[in-house]
C-alpha cells in the first residue's frame, strides 16, 4: 500500500521553474488521493497561461511514479479554485515577499 505521505514528500522535488519553488509550499499540490497502487494528484498552476504547465505536470507524474509500489499516476489540472498568494506555505510567502 502507498502511503499519501510519501507521494507528498516526492512532490516536494516538483518544482515551478517561474519562482524556483516546489508545488506543495507554492500550494499548487491542492490533493493526493491515493488507492491501492493508483495515484490521483489534483494540482493548480499560478495562471491559465502558465508557460512551465506541462513541464510541471511532467514533473508531477514522474515523481509519483518514483514512490515504491505506484503503479498508475493520474495528474489532474483545476482551476477550481483560482490559485492565489494565500494557499502558499508562510516559508514560501517570506522568501517571495507576500506578507
Amino acid at each position: 500500500m502507498v502511503a499519501r505521505e510519501d507521494v507528498v514528500e516526492a512532490l516536494h522535488g516538483v518544482e515551478d521553474p517561474e519562482l524556483g519553488m516546489d508545488i506543495v509550499e507554492l500550494g499548487l499540490m491542492y490533493d493526493v488521493a491515493v488507492d491501492d497502487s493508483k495515484v490521483r494528484i489534483t494540482y493548480s498552476l499560478t495562471s491559465m497561461g502558465c508557460p512551465a504547465g506541462a513541464m510541471i505536470a511532467e514533473g508531477i507524474v514522474d515523481a509519483a511514479r518514483s514512490v515504491p509500489g505506484v503503479s498508475e499516476v493520474e495528474a489532474e489540472l483545476t482551476f477550481d479554485p483560482p490559485w492565489t498568494p494565500d494557499r502558499m506555505s508562510d516559508d514560501a510567502k517570506f522568501i517571495l515577499g507576500f506578507g
